[in-house]
């Protein structure tokens, strides 16, 4: 898109060669090249940029605080951008705080399904199997998620090997496919193009499909204990599909009994595929996280404030702090000084630089 206006893009990998990536990093350094674009590798201390404009964090629940930190400060003063299907909860809470402004993309890209989400008793896995086969007979493809690589003694899991091995006992050898973390590079992009040609028709897996893995004739998902998995997660999951123009279905096979916390996933998964909806709830059953610190889940543990009371409160802080830092940005003002004051009071001293991080 950007070679018609001659702007220069490279990119950085930890796949690529030590000459390519000196090149790589002399021409970002001296700004004859003006995007990067990445993995990990950009959040290298040897990675400089002459003049850092803006920082887009693609997925961004896939990245802690500190890394998405460490490449913002990179520009001191850029501009941050996150994109995720599922915002963290402590991403929701910045947004109430005035922290980060948030845009929302309802519509889903041309030509795409809607997504049926059920979720299934994991004693019904046989008729699960019976169905998925008459799913292949008609040309249909699916993705089985399972928790584990391995069985383990010590937790109760159906492993990802050992299901591999029952469909393909069940649905005929060389037609289901195995990729997991431990999986070699060449063998999963091998697998995996051998799931897209057809060649494949279920490909069994862990969560390494959660997130760039694009199949558009894949209808079917299964994921079995869903009950293991996060709001996100299984949301991700379920994105894996209804990604062409032919009708997609979710199975959450679950154990049960159910936990309450579990049970509302399962129910929020089936209620909606609105993404922003997904995370809302996500921070009601996780908590917010720490707003001036790093935990991204969990109690915050404010001293005085609750968001539930102190809504009208917080609003009017939003606006006394967005004129401080207009008036003041490094808070080295009179006013500024007594802020720095209470942030270390608070054990809050990183508070700026980590809201920076999203």
């Amino acid at each position: 898109i950007l070679q018609p206006l001659g702007i220069g893009v490279r990119l950085l990998t930890g796949r690529i060669g030590e000459a390519e990536r000196t090149r790589t990093l002399d021409e970002l350094a001296s700004g004859a090249a003006a995007v990067a674009v990445g993995t990990h590798a950009l959040f290298q201390s040897k990675v400089v940029f002459d003049d850092l404009a803006l920082v887009v964090v693609d997925e961004q629940h896939r990245f802690g605080v500190h890394q998405r930190l460490s490449l913002s400060e990179k520009g001191p003063y850029s501009d941050l951008l996150v994109m995720t299907a599922t915002p963290i909860p402590r991403t929701l809470v910045l947004a109430q705080f005035g922290d980060m402004d948030v845009s929302r993309l309802t519509d889903k890209p041309a030509g795409r399904s809607e997504v049926e989400t059920r979720a299934v008793p994991l004693n019904k896995v046989e008729t699960v199997i019976e169905r998925l086969s008459t799913a292949l007979a008609r040309g249909e493809k699916a993705y089985w998620v399972c928790p584990l690589v391995e069985d383990s003694d010590t937790i109760d899991l159906e492993a990802a090997t050992s299901r591999h091995a029952a469909l393909e006992k069940r649905l005929g050898k060389g037609r289901v496919g195995l990729i997991h973390g431990k999986t070699a590079t060449a063998d999963r992009e091998r697998i995996m193009e051998d799931f897209r040609g057809g060649r494949i028709a279920v490909l069994v897996a862990t969560t390494v499909v959660e997130v760039g893995v694009d199949v558009p004739d894949a209808t079917i998902m299964v994921v079995e204990h869903a009950e293991r998995f996060g709001l996100s997660q299984l949301h991700q999951l379920r994105g894996r599909v209804g990604r062409g123009a032919k009708a997609s279905t979710c199975l959450l096979l679950y154990k049960p009994p159910l936990g309450t916390v579990a049970q509302k996933r399962l129910e929020t998964m089936r209620a909606t595929t609105d993404g922003f909806r997904i995370a809302e709830d996500d921070l009601k059953l996780r908590g917010e996280g720490e707003v001036l610190g790093t935990r991204q889940s969990g109690s915050a543990n404010f001293r005085f404030a609750d968001l539930d009371q102190h809504g009208d409160l917080l609003r009017a802080a939003v606006d006394d702090a967005r004129l401080i830092v207009a008036m003041d940005r490094d808070l080295k003002g009179e006013r500024g000084a007594a802020l720095r004051a209470l942030l270390t009071l608070f054990e809050r001293r990183k508070a700026i630089e980590r809201l920076r991080a999203g």
